[in-house]
């Protein structure tokens, strides 16, 4: 059970919303067509971004109460930010929705039990990289150690919600503590030096997500980068942000910033779009401390996302990539298309692929309805907006759904999973398939002089 204190509510929204950003939004409606949560509502008003900030407003006005209801209008917002790219006044909603929720969560009185988790969570978990490793190491064993087999055989997963029963069915395959612990903090260019840069690693990607990241830095150094690999980074604070957590978020900015900011490298590079798209917003986050707000500008200057650096340094001119024939299609991250502005160049780096044939998506840059942790806390309402996604896939008649962040790529293979599909189709992260296609292009030639030699 959980009370809101509504009077205090109240009084924070009034001084903490940016109240010029309430009024820059004109009710114009262009952000109608892309809010996914709009359309799915049937078209409710309150379900869409303009709706929203007329909510917020009435609440500073004094005009509403906020209550569980207008709680609950705000929570199911997937946070996309796809209104963000279309609005002509530049209403950064995403700012104003993540303010409005840390409000609401900082004067929310939870349950002792909801207590307990958030504070495990958010102050004991993804804050300390070491911790994370345990978690994930734990789940690992599970995989590995004929625990999972059992549980399936006696039915212990349907005891569980049904989205939850087939995520487990889809993680992959967790490296061991050892592997996860023992990472590089320098890498060479393998290719003529084009740029220094530094990886920031995340904290699911560098444990549950390892392989992905090796591929990441295995395809900086083909385009000519040297990488450095700070260990004091930790978690970008996403999760923070988003639940209403903002201090906890504020403190893992800063710990990032210090971890970077002497290094002397062209970009930080990101294979996350929601990380990425955080790590943007830094001087957002900390532009009200004078002592970090300079410092937060820099560092947000420097992230670039993976998809884009290898585009800049033209890989996929300079290396060559084949595959098996096969379709691929491409599902946006939405934090990576519509905060970093990245999406033309996944696509031309799949599209330089020999033997596969890429196909574009119809509303390729819709929500797939994972968005964190909303596959899990509205599960009803993410798998509404995955059998959409889905049917879009079908429609390409692809055998291979290419992502750009974890969840998406979690959320895909779900919605494979959910339909039977795991024998005729695949989702994979995009540098998990171009280191794919840059070793079997180099393997060719190597098969064609055996053969020729045999």
């Amino acid at each position: 059970m959980t009370t809101l204190d509504t009077a205090k509510i109240q009084q924070e929204f009034k001084e903490r919303l940016d109240e010029d950003e309430l009024l820059n939004c004109m009710r114009c409606g262009f952000c109608l067509p892309t809010c996914p949560t709009y359309i799915q509502s049937g078209f409710k008003e309150s379900h869409s971004p303009r709706g929203r900030i007329a909510i917020m407003k009435a609440v500073v006005d004094g005009l509403i109460e906020p209550d569980e209801d207008i709680e609950n209008t705000l929570n199911t917002c997937l946070g996309c930010r796809a209104c963000e790219p279309v609005c002509p006044s530049g209403v950064k909603y995403g700012h104003l929705l993540e303010e409005a929720r840390d409000i609401i969560n900082q004067n929310k009185k939870f349950s002792a039990p909801v207590r307990a988790l958030r504070k495990v969570v958010f102050e004991e978990l993804f804050p300390h990289q070491n911790r994370m490793r345990t978690m994930t190491g734990l789940l690992g064993f599970y995989q590995r150690s004929g625990l999972q087999k059992v549980a399936r055989s006696i039915g212990v997963m349907n005891l569980f919600p049904d989205t939850l029963a087939t995520m487990e069915r889809v993680l992959p395959q967790v490296p061991k503590v050892k592997e996860m612990k023992n990472r590089p903090e320098f890498l060479p260019s393998i290719a003529p030096l084009q740029k220094r840069v530094a990886f920031f690693t995340g904290c699911l990607m560098d444990t549950m997500f390892l392989e992905t990241n090796n591929a990441t830095m295995k395809l900086l150094q083909l385009a000519g980068c040297e990488i450095v690999i700070p260990k004091e980074q930790a978690c970008c604070g996403a999760l923070h942000g988003h639940a209403g957590e903002k201090d906890g978020a504020r403190e893992l900015a800063k710990n990032n910033i210090r971890a970077f900011e002497n290094l002397g490298v062209d970009y930080i590079i990101t294979n996350a779009g929601g990380c990425g798209a955080y790590l943007v917003d830094y001087d957002y986050l900390l532009k009200d401390e004078p002592q970090w707000a300079e410092r937060a500008k820099n560092f947000a200057a420097k992230i670039k996302d993976i998809s884009a650096v290898l585009a800049e340094l033209e890989l996929h001119k300079k290396v060559p990539m084949q595959l098996p024939p096969q379709l691929i299609t491409y599902q946006d991250s939405c934090h990576l298309r519509n905060v970093q502005k990245t999406s033309a160049q996944p696509r031309d780096l799949l599209k330089a692929i020999q033997g596969a044939t890429y196909v574009e998506m119809k509303d390729a840059d819709r929500c797939c309805g994972s968005a964190g942790i909303y596959n899990i806390v509205h599960s009803e309402l993410s798998m509404q907006f995955l059998d959409y996604k889905m049917e879009r896939v079908h429609e390409t008649q692809a055998t291979t759904i290419v992502t750009a962040n974890p969840g998406c790529l979690l959320q895909m293979k779900l919605g494979i999973e959910r339909e039977g599909l795991s024998h005729k189709m695949k989702a994979v992260h995009i540098v998990d398939l171009l280191l794919e296609a840059a070793e079997q292009a180099q393997a060719v030639p190597m098969r064609e002089a055996a053969a020729a030699r045999s």
